[in-house]
């Protein structure tokens, strides 16, 4: 039938199921379920001791890898606390670890702003995905003493260089580091800014962490990890 000649009630009745129908669609796409996000902000946890969630790793003599705890600052990116690594000491191959239970992840977007304090041997500190355990993961990590951005690949505790960006990096200054890895391609962002881009697959899925080296102590703040699909 052709529409000039319906009544008003009909082509009433016809614009409002189109109208209805873009309605439902609109509304289908928006509440169409979004990739799943974890984010820790350790704002709401007690200062001093590690939360439950997180495990720290072993050194290679045995000892705990570093000293993680949650420290109330007013130096926080969002206040009052951070993650903080704080032991101030540690031989040239020591890696401070930390993993966070429950977040086995593949294709994953994962950031973290960090905050340079002190180190003399080392510092800085990174983000840790794909970890099978303390001893098996990928890690990227910026370093003020050495001015450059890197990826690794850890196997067996022992760091496999994948590539290297030379960067500008101030210290006692908070600053964003971000990973996405799809596949087999990896992308580093520093501030936003992508630095490093490869192909890299020797790991398929794992945990996320943190990651410090020596003596480097370092607050971290705002870790968040999105699964992508």
């Amino acid at each position: 039938m052709e529409v000039a000649h319906m009544s008003p009630a009909a082509m009433f009745g016809i614009s409002f199921i189109v109208s209805l129908q873009m309605a439902l669609a609109a509304v289908g796409i928006q509440a169409e379920p979004s990739a799943s996000t974890q984010q820790w902000d350790l704002d709401h946890e007690q200062p001093g001791v590690l939360p439950s969630e997180f495990s720290i790793g072993t050194l290679f003599d045995g000892r705990p890898a570093g000293n993680w705890q949650v420290l109330a600052t007013e130096r926080a990116k969002s206040p009052p606390h951070v993650l903080a690594q704080l032991m101030a000491k540690g031989a040239e191959h020591a890696y401070n670890v930390t993993l966070v239970k429950g977040t086995v992840a593949s294709d994953l977007n994962l950031q973290v702003s960090f905050l340079p304090i002190q180190g003399n041997a080392d510092m800085g500190g990174g983000l840790i995905w794909r970890a099978a355990d303390d001893r098996n993961y990928y890690l990227a990590r910026a370093n003020p003493l050495e001015q450059n951005i890197r990826v690794y690949r850890v196997v067996n505790g022992v760091r496999h260089l994948l590539q290297n960006f030379d960067q500008t990096i101030t210290v006692k200054q908070w600053h964003t580091l971000r990973v996405t890895h799809q596949g087999c391609r990896v992308n580093i962002f520093y501030d936003d800014k992508q630095v490093l881009d490869l192909c890299e697959e020797a790991f398929h899925t794992g945990q996320i962490g943190l990651w410090t080296k020596s003596d480097a102590v370092t607050y971290f703040d705002d870790l968040r990890l999105e699964h992508l699909k």
